[in-house]
C-alpha cells in the first residue's frame, strides 16, 4: 500500500548507500524521487562494447559524494509498493543530490515521474558522455524479472543496438 508522506518531516541524518538510487537514514530506506540508476548488478557496454560495472559505479559515486558533506537531508512525498520512502536528497551544503546523480550520469531522469525537472541535468550528462552515457546505453544490461539480488552479469541478455 501507497502511503502519503507529504507534510512529514525531513529525514536527517548519515545515509548510507543501498544501491544508486536508494540510501538509508535512521533505518528508513529513501529511494531517490525522479531518478533510476543501475542496479547494483547492473553491466553496461562502453563505446568499445567492453562491459562496465555501471551499477556498481553508480553506487560508489554516490556514496562518495554523499561522504564530502554530511548530514543527507530527505524531504519526502511517498511510501512506494515496497514501503520505502520516496524523496528529494540534500548534502549538507545544499547540493540536490537527485540532480547530481543525473547530472553526472550515473541515473537517469524518470520524466514520467520528476515531469521533467532534471531534463536538463540528463542532456547535459548525454552530450558529455558521462557515466552510463558513455555506454550504449540502449545495450545496458536489462533487469528482467526475478534478477534482484541474483550474479552480476547479463550472460547474453544484452540487446542489440
Amino acid at each position: 500500500m501507497v502511503n502519503s508522506a507529504q507534510g512529514a518531516e525531513p529525514i536527517v541524518g548519515h545515509a548510507s548507500v543501498i544501491d544508486g538510487d536508494t540510501i538509508e537514514i535512521a533505518g528508513e530506506r529513501i529511494q531517490f524521487s525522479g531518478v533510476d540508476a543501475p542496479e547494483g548488478w547492473q553491466v553496461c557496454s562502453d563505446e568499445k562494447g567492453s562491459d562496465f560495472r555501471c551499477g556498481k559505479d553508480a553506487a560508489s559515486a554516490l556514496d562518495a559524494f554523499l561522504a564530502a558533506s554530511r548530514p543527507t537531508r530527505c524531504d519526502l512525498v511517498k511510501r512506494d509498493r515496497y514501503g520505502r520512502f520516496v524523496g528529494t536528497c540534500f548534502r549538507a551544503d545544499g547540493k540536490d543530490v537527485n540532480r547530481w546523480l543525473v547530472e553526472t550520469g550515473n541515473a537517469i531522469d524518470r520524466e514520467e515521474h520528476s515531469k521533467g525537472v532534471y531534463a536538463d541535468a540528463q542532456a547535459t550528462a548525454r552530450s558529455a558522455g558521462a557515466g552510463i552515457w558513455r555506454s550504449q546505453f540502449g545495450r545496458s544490461c536489462p533487469a528482467p524479472a526475478g534478477r534482484v539480488n541474483r550474479k552480476s552479469t547479463c550472460e547474453g541478455s544484452k540487446r542489440n543496438q
